[in-house]
């Protein structure tokens, strides 16, 4: 921090004196805000607006078509998935060998690992 001596002595040099809101570092403006020449450059026309307007909607657009057509293909992929796992199923069923148990008396006699295996199935639809 400065001093007030240091203060008091750079305004002195600048030949003015301390302001009232003590900002002492702040520029004193010499002319008035509505006097400044405002570039015309800087602000944008309707036309230009719009068309930024129109550019980001199509952009916009194109995004979502790019992940809809990538959400698709990801949903197409898990159904062909499921296809498959379902038809390996089925052929796994065509394919395994059934002993039907007529006499369920048997059963009674079979030992844990036998009984393990047993499975219930409809056989009338293979």
């Amino acid at each position: 921090m400065e001093t007030d001596s240091n203060i008091a002595e750079k305004v002195k040099n600048t030949g003015r004196r301390l302001p009232k809101s003590g900002r002492w570092w702040k520029a004193v403006r010499k002319e008035r805000s509505s006097a400044i020449i405002k570039v015309k450059p800087l602000k944008s026309s309707w036309e230009r607006k719009m068309k930024e307007k129109a550019d980001s909607i199509n952009v916009k657009k194109l995004q979502n078509e790019i992940r809809e057509k990538l959400e698709a293909a990801k949903a197409a992929k898990i159904e062909r998935r499921k296809e498959q796992e379902k038809r390996k199923e089925e052929n796994a069923r065509k394919a395994e060998i059934v002993q039907v148990i007529r006499n369920t008396s048997k059963i009674k006699r079979l030992k844990k690992k036998q009984l393990r295996f047993i499975e219930k199935r409809d056989t009338n639809s293979l």
